[in-house]
């Protein structure tokens, strides 16, 4: 037991005490099955064959080997239990530390979101100001006959929204994706500040003319 005393000692962490419980295993079979052989020796020196008395002093000290084994196992577990508690709550607490990090950083983030979006809000309203002045003096330029003059809102608007797009995260959320397609809604084509003019329904079979009987 000296050296797994020793290694019990100075266990600290759960994995510590597992390392010590997996060696005082190892003994314990042993001693168990070092006991099977002592009980045959006794029963062997009851009928005559060895010494009786050295034959129970034997089994009497390996008995008491397999019950210190036994509650050094148990205390072991326990202790095992008690610092698996232990470094539980210590994870608990360090991911507390990290989640009330990313909660302050969430807030920065949420506020960058707030200003970009009211910066977008100025955006459109001058985008719209200026497309209100250039329908207008598209009417002009189509009443004085002059349709050349005439510039494309549509074209302006589709030249500007182009480029690449910003590649969506693959675990984002169903509100951040509901988000996302309202943003892009904003930029895409056919979207919000690009309508598109309604397409005609579709023309039902032409009815065939009654034809007069007789």
């Amino acid at each position: 037991m000296t050296p797994h005393a020793e290694a019990l000692g100075r266990a600290r962490t759960a994995a510590d005490f597992a390392a010590v419980i997996a060696l005082l295993d190892i003994d314990l079979s042993e001693a168990v099955a070092t006991r099977q052989g002592l009980k045959q020796a006794e029963d062997r020196a009851i009928f005559g064959d060895g010494d009786l008395a050295a034959a129970r002093v034997a089994l009497d000290d390996c008995n008491d080997r397999i019950a210190m084994l036994e509650r050094a196992i148990a205390a072991a577990g326990s202790r095992r239990a008690s610092a698996a508690e232990r470094e539980a709550r210590s994870d608990i607490e360090a991911l507390a530390e990290e989640i009330e990090g990313k909660a302050a950083l969430l807030g920065t983030r949420w506020c960058a979101v707030r200003r970009l979006v009211e910066e977008l809000r100025e955006e459109l309203f001058e985008a719209d100001a200026l497309s209100r002045a250039i329908a207008t003096a598209n009417g002009l330029f189509d009443a004085a006959g002059l349709p050349r003059l005439k510039v494309s809102l549509a074209a302006t608007r589709r030249a500007a929204m182009a480029g690449p797009r910003a590649a969506v995260p693959a675990r984002l959320s169903r509100a951040g994706l509901t988000a996302d397609r309202q943003l892009l809604a904003l930029i895409a084509t056919g979207g919000a500040l690009d309508p598109r003019p309604a397409l005609r329904a579709p023309v039902g079979a032409a009815k065939k003319p009654k034809t007069r009987r007789g």
